[in-house]
């Protein structure tokens, strides 16, 4: 065989109708300066004839090594040659395999939807998403109807002790912060309504109005919204990794039904919980109310009771508690509904969680509102 040209770095071996490109030494980053410039050089061969590209004589490569041999044989390639390799390492091997991947085209982008289409197809979207929320919300409702009245017919099937421990959870561990938030939220309302009517001479008016507000609304309305995200974004968190534990497919291997036995007691203790954290709610806000009229309006402590007496009747209390039960259902129900969507990844269960707190959310004002209406329809 006859040796055609030898450069820094690689010779060509001429065998008639096989061209042989043997490397030789380190390809490494440091010492291809002169083997680029002699590749650049290099004088294309006849069209035609077979490329070997052996790598017996190679010491050390590198990817820069590896990104030479892989473009030289590239041009080979486009000029007509058949290219193959001999004697690959395995160094040689993984790193001719990782440049050949990388030089792959990229995939272009496909064009993207005009703005108009994708607004259509996420409202499309929203209205199939939510149409199934409705439907799963319905069935979830039926299957604990039929629970209840099971429950009335026979109830030592009714689950006490979960229903004290969620209790415990949802209600009793929640005074502080709904004690805290309604304390600082009656606070601000007070101050603000004396400061508005100080320039009517008017600051024990204020009472009234602070009264009204919290009792009818503020009270229920902030609890409820506590609620939602502490209780009801736990219960989406915990239903939702019983799903990812398969724990709900094994109480049904039990001949148990995951909803009397997870879902009840939870809501049950939802449905207690709420009336009774929004009765200390209105009570820490009224006290605060009560401070601030006595520091910064200058009421007294026993005149601010005796007119929330008289002018506050025990109608205000009843209109805004009764809500809090019907808050609770909703909270609860979106939250366990939410849970049992779950699937299998931490990221459903993040984004389920989520989802639980913003419709809770949303639900609860959208159903203060709706009683607000009813109110102003029955008083005309």
């Amino acid at each position: 065989m006859t040796v055609a040209a030898i450069h820094n770095g690689y010779r060509f071996e001429d065998g008639g109708e096989v061209l042989r490109f043997k490397p030789f030494g380190s390809w490494i980053i440091r010492n291809l300066t002169e083997v680029e410039r002699a590749l650049s050089d290099f004088t294309m061969p006849e069209n035609g004839r077979s490329v070997v590209i052996d790598l017996s004589d190679l010491e050390k490569i590198d990817v820069s090594g590896a990104w030479l041999i892989h473009r030289s044989a590239k041009q080979l390639a486009a000029a007509n040659h058949a290219i193959s390799f001999e004697s690959v390492g395995r160094a040689a091997r993984i790193l001719l395999q990782e440049v050949a991947e990388s030089d792959r085209p990229m995939i272009p982008e496909p064009p993207k939807p005009a703005a108009a289409r994708v607004l259509v197809e996420d409202a499309g979207k929203s209205v199939i998403s939510s149409v199934g929320d409705m439907r799963r919300l319905t069935e979830l409702i039926g299957a604990m109807v039929s629970i209840g009245f099971s429950i009335v017919r026979h109830p030592s099937k009714l689950r006490v002790t979960p229903i004290l421990y969620h209790l415990e959870q949802s209600g009793v561990r929640a005074i502080p912060i709904v004690a805290l938030i309604t304390f600082v939220i009656g606070a601000i309302v007070a101050q603000q309504s004396i400061y508005q009517l100080r320039d009517f001479g008017a600051e024990q008016l204020a009472v009234n109005f602070v009264g009204i507000v919290i009792l009818r609304e503020l009270g229920v309305l902030l609890t409820a919204i506590m609620v939602a995200g502490r209780s009801g974004s736990a219960f989406t968190a915990e239903v939702g990794a019983m799903k990812m534990r398969e724990e709900i497919d094994a109480v049904r291997t039990l001949a148990l039904d995951p909803i009397e036995v997870i879902i009840v007691p939870r809501l049950t203790a939802l449905v207690i919980a709420v009336p009774l954290l929004t009765f200390i709610g209105n009570f820490s806000a009224l006290t605060a109310a009560a401070v601030v009229s006595f520091v910064y309006g200058g009421v007294p402590i026993d005149l601010f009771i005796e007119r929330l007496r008289d002018q506050v009747d025990l109608i205000n209390f009843t209109r805004g508690i009764i809500k809090a039960p019907f808050m609770a259902v909703v909270i609860g129900l979106v939250a366990v509904l939410e849970g049992l969507q779950v699937v299998g990844s931490t990221d459903s269960l993040g984004k389920r969680t989520t989802a639980s707190v913003v419709k809770s959310i949303f639900l609860v004002i959208v159903i203060d509102g709706i009683f607000v209406l009813y109110y102003a329809m029955v008083d005309g």
